[in-house]
């Protein structure tokens, strides 16, 4: 059922991102949010900064602040931008996450606990990232169609979070909200999807078009800020 792949990433700093893109279709970075402490804002740009106020609580403020700011540090070293503070990103109308004045690359972020996965693509990328036990899903997976493709097996739970991390990532590629698409069958035959298990620990589900792209997926090592 599943296009399944086991891997433990690599961990890797700032320096050889560079020859990652150079090498790569599809980078991945996995960054544990308690390597940092909360971030100053001075990396944000004015619109990101108004994307931080309308964040609710602190928790989803640090985040924001930390994955921005990482983010725009391994866009300085694909872009060749000198500063993280000359890169500035938002939200369009359908929730990507683009790059003020270029089309490219493509982002993508996913969450799960205390680890964020940037992506950062010559293609367009959908991506979801989910803890493997992560069981207080398990109501809302037990509401979505029982099959991906055409199969009389039984789903497992792991399974149906392989479903739900798949969901999400092509409902980011395609920008389909979520909800549009929840408890339909999902048909990902004019597409190109692979599901990596992480360390034993993380589903990660990357979906690009039908084409075969190289897909590199690394852990970054923490960055010195100061």
């Amino acid at each position: 059922m599943f296009n399944e792949n086991l891997m433990s990433p690599s961990l890797v700093s700032l320096d050889e991102i560079p020859h990652l893109w150079q090498h790569s279709d599809v980078l991945i970075f996995l960054v544990d949010l308690n390597d940092y402490d909360t971030l100053n804002t001075g990396y944000l740009s004015s619109i990101e900064l108004e994307s931080l106020a309308r964040l609710k609580t602190s928790h989803f403020k640090r985040r924001y602040i930390i994955s921005r700011t990482v983010l725009k540090r391994i866009l300085c070293n694909v872009t060749g931008e000198s500063s993280a503070s000359g890169i500035s990103t938002y939200k369009d109308g359908d929730g990507r996450v683009c790059i003020l004045n270029n089309s490219e690359p493509y982002i993508c972020i996913s969450y799960t606990e205390s680890v964020v996965a940037l992506a950062i693509s010559k293609v367009e990328v959908g991506i979801d990232i989910e803890l493997e036990k992560r069981l207080a899903l398990k109501s809302n997976l037990k509401n979505l169609s029982m099959k991906l493709l055409s199969t009389d097996e039984t789903i497992s739970d792991t399974d149906l979070l392989k479903i739900w991390t798949l969901k999400e990532a092509y409902s980011k590629f395609s920008n389909n909200k979520m909800h549009l698409i929840f408890n339909k069958k999902l048909d990902l035959s004019s597409v190109n999807y692979r599901t990596f298990i992480l360390n034993e620990k993380y589903i990660l589900s990357v979906i690009t078009n039908s084409k075969s792209h190289i897909i590199d997926i690394n852990c970054l090592h923490r960055i010195d800020f100061n």
